[in-house]
């Protein structure tokens, strides 16, 4: 089978066209396409299916086998990939996720914005234990024996952004994993640590559910931004600094959608034996 290897700010992926490959177990073989010592090594596999025109169908696999509804760093490793392997013209297509429609525009500096449509608010859509119609902005629970208030929202998958004084004082590889799989979260949550520098700027770190630690993470950026909108830590317009570099996220008044831009690249490319 043949790959290609592409990375947002670190968080990388094996890409594959699906169109050629289309009886591949994907999620069954996921976890040894990506281990770093056995396989190719990255944080998911992600496949790719013409559905004619401009519309694709994006499938992402994450590291531990299982498959996740949306990656924002993998829709603009998509939209390149799309454009440079020629599988339509033009520079902005329409992505097919199991969390909704997604829209990457290449820009002429070869960055890419990716319309990631508007966030999901209340518990039933997040999902999140408690009342459906009900926000979960500034929930207070306990994990790892302490205790902790974040903002929970879905950006077609779901987070938690808890925001911390001092960003170098949390305990990632230990409260994540707790977090990620706290009984409020039904199907688990991806958990973003972040500290405020300015009204446009923050610092965030990432505990992806089904990865583990990843150097940046797309959605959470997108999730950080609408958490301090709402809570009025932050302006609408903010970098988000990661552990892989700089994200830039607008969560726009005029339509609610949140738009993310950043950089993606190929790294190398190969063929899977099995």
């Amino acid at each position: 089978m043949r790959f290609q290897k592409w990375q947002g700010l670190g968080n990388d992926f094996v890409v594959v066209n699906a169109d050629k490959y289309a009886d591949f177990d994907f999620a069954g073989t996921a976890r040894k396409i990506c281990d770093r010592h056995f396989g190719v090594g990255a944080d998911g596999v992600v496949t790719v299916r013409a559905l004619g025109g401009h519309a694709f169908e994006m499938r992402i696999y994450n590291s531990d086998g299982t498959e996740t509804e949306m990656c924002g760093n993998a829709t603009r490793c998509v939209g390149l990939y799309i454009r440079e392997n020629k599988l339509a013209s033009g520079r902005e297509f329409q992505l097919h996720t199991r969390g909704g429609i997604v829209k990457p525009l290449i820009l002429e500096n070869g960055r890419v914005r990716v319309d990631m449509g508007e966030p999901r608010l209340t518990r039933g859509e997040i999902p999140v234990a408690g009342e459906p119609d009900e926000t979960a902005l500034e929930l207070r629970f306990e994990a790892c024996g302490k205790k902790f208030t974040g903002t929970a929202l879905s950006m077609g998958n779901p987070h938690i952004v808890i925001f911390v004084p001092d960003i170098n004082n949390i305990e990632l590889g230990e409260w994540g994993p707790q977090i990620e799989r706290h009984e409020l979260f039904p199907r688990k949550a991806n958990v973003e640590f972040v500290e405020v520098l300015s009204p446009q700027l923050v610092r965030m770190r990432v505990w992806e559910r089904g990865c583990g630690i990843t150097m940046a993470c797309g959605t959470g950026s997108c999730a950080a931004t609408v958490a301090g909108t709402l809570t009025g830590r932050t302006g609408r317009n903010i970098s988000v600094l990661l552990d892989g570099g700089e994200l830039h996220i607008e969560y726009s008044e005029k339509d609610n959608h949140v738009y993310m831009t950043g950089p993606a690249s190929e790294v190398f490319e190969g063929e899977i034996s099995s």
